[in-house]
C-alpha cells in the first residue's frame, strides 16, 4: 500500500525540481521557494561545492575545480557530446536487452524493433549535422554579403567593428567567445553540440530537438503499451478481481497493479518515466525554438530585446516622473502575469522586429538560409 504514495512523492519532487529549474526566474515566482530552488540548482549548489572543496582540500583543489570549469564552459570540448552519445547508447542498449523480448506483444507489433533502429539513427544523423556543420562563420571575404543580407535595425543592432576579428560585425551576428569567431544570425553556443547555433545550422538544431522529443515520446508510449500488454496477457486484473476479490475500480486496483508492475517490470517503468521526463523538457525547448523560428528571432536577440524594453520602460518612467506624473504602484506579480493590460508607459515600448517577414517566409529563411541563396552568391561575386 505504500508503493503508490512513494510514486506520488517521487513524481511530485521531480515535477518541483523540473519546474523550479526551468521556470524559477519567472516574475510570478519572485520571492517564492521555487525561485530559491532555482537559485540553488543554478548557482548555490556549485558555490557551496566550491566552499566545501576549499575547506576540505585547500586552494589547490579549488583552483583545479575552477580550471575544469573553464575547460568545460569556456573552451570548445567534446565532453557533452560524449555524454549525449553515452546516454543514447546506454538507454537504447538497456531497452533492447530488457524490453525487446516483449516485442511483438499484445499491443506492440514486431515492426517496432526495426523502426526504433531507424529512429535512433536519424537522431544520431541530426546530431552529427548540427555538431560538425558550419554555423555561418563571418569572415573578411563574406562580411559585406552578410551586411547586405541583414540590415541594421538601429535599436539592438548598430554598425560596429568586432574587436577580436577586426571586421565590421553584421546585424544579427555575434562573436562567440568559446569558438572565437563571429557567427551570422547567432542564436547561442550549444555545449551539447560543441558548436554554435547560427544561420546555417539552426535548421539542423531545431530538427534535432523536434526529432528527439518525438523519439523520447515514442519510447515512453511503446513501453507503456508493453506494460499494458503484459497486464492483458497475464490477466492480472482478472486474477485480482476474481481470485482475490479486489474491487474492480481504479482506486481499488491501482495499488495492487502498481505493486505488481514494480516487482515484475520495474526496468520498463523506470525507462518510461525517464523518457517521459526528457520528452517534457525537450517539448519546452521545441516550443520555444519553434516560436523563435516563426517570428524570425534568435535567443541572443530575445535577451537583447528584453534588455532594451527594460531600459526603455525605466526611461519612460523617469520622464513621467519628471513631468509631474504620479508613479503608480505596480500590480501584484500574479495579476501582472495573467493580465494582458498594459500601463501607459508600457504601450510606448514597441518591439519592432524588422526581420519578422511573416511565418512562412521566416520558416523558409531557417530552412534555406540567405547565404545559400543565389542573390547572396551574386553579391559575393560582384
Amino acid at each position: 500500500m505504500d508503493v503508490p504514495w512513494l510514486l506520488v512523492a517521487h513524481g511530485s519532487v521531480t515535477a518541483l525540481v523540473v519546474v523550479s529549474f526551468l521556470c524559477g526566474q519567472w516574475p510570478i515566482f519572485e520571492g517564492t521557494f521555487v525561485q530559491r530552488i532555482n537559485h540553488f540548482l543554478t548557482f548555490g549548489a556549485y558555490h557551496h561545492f566550491l566552499r566545501l572543496v576549499h575547506a576540505a582540500c585547500g586552494n589547490g583543489a579549488k583552483d583545479l575545480v575552477l580550471g575544469v570549469e573553464r575547460y568545460c564552459c569556456e573552451r570548445p570540448n567534446p565532453i557533452l557530446q560524449v555524454f549525449y552519445v553515452a546516454i543514447i547508447g546506454v538507454t537504447y542498449f538497456i531497452i533492447v536487452q530488457t524490453s525487446f523480448q516483449y516485442i511483438p506483444g499484445y499491443y506492440v507489433s514486431g515492426f517496432h524493433r526495426y523502426l526504433s533502429i531507424v529512429a535512433v539513427a536519424i537522431g544520431a544523423l541530426l546530431f552529427v549535422l548540427t555538431s560538425f556543420s558550419d554555423p555561418g562563420t563571418v569572415t573578411a571575404e563574406n562580411v559585406s554579403q552578410y551586411i547586405s543580407a541583414y540590415p541594421y535595425d538601429g535599436i539592438i543592432f548598430e554598425e560596429k567593428e568586432c574587436s577580436t576579428c577586426k571586421i565590421t560585425r553584421p546585424a544579427r551576428a555575434k562573436h562567440c567567445r568559446i569558438c572565437d569567431k563571429c557567427v551570422a544570425r547567432f542564436d547561442h553556443h550549444c555545449g551539447w553540440m560543441n558548436n554554435c547555433v547560427g544561420e546555417k545550422n539552426t535548421r539542423y538544431f531545431v530538427a534535432f530537438l523536434v526529432w528527439h522529443f518525438l523519439l523520447c515520446l515514442y519510447g515512453a508510449v511503446i513501453l507503456g503499451f508493453i506494460l499494458a500488454g503484459e497486464l492483458k496477457e497475464k490477466k492480472v486484473i482478472y486474477i485480482l478481481t476474481v481470485y482475490y476479490g479486489i474491487d474492480n475500480s481504479f482506486s481499488g486496483l491501482f495499488p495492487h497493479v502498481a505493486q505488481w508492475l514494480l516487482a515484475v517490470h520495474n526496468t520498463q517503468i523506470l525507462l518510461s518515466v525517464f523518457l517521459a521526463i526528457i520528452a517534457l523538457l525537450l517539448g519546452g525547448f521545441c516550443a520555444y525554438h519553434t516560436h523563435l523560428c516563426l517570428t524570425n528571432t534568435t535567443t541572443n536577440e530575445t535577451f537583447k530585446w528584453q534588455d532594451y524594453i527594460m531600459w526603455k520602460k525605466k526611461v519612460n518612467e523617469e520622464k513621467a516622473a519628471a513631468n509631474g506624473g504620479v508613479r503608480k504602484s505596480p500590480p501584484s506579480k500574479w495579476k501582472a502575469f495573467f493580465s494582458k493590460s498594459h500601463t501607459q508607459s508600457d504601450e510606448k515600448v514597441v518591439k519592432n522586429n524588422i526581420y519578422d517577414k511573416g511565418m512562412i517566409r521566416n520558416l523558409c529563411e531557417v530552412i534555406v538560409p540567405l547565404s545559400e541563396r543565389q542573390p547572396f552568391s551574386r553579391r559575393k561575386s560582384e
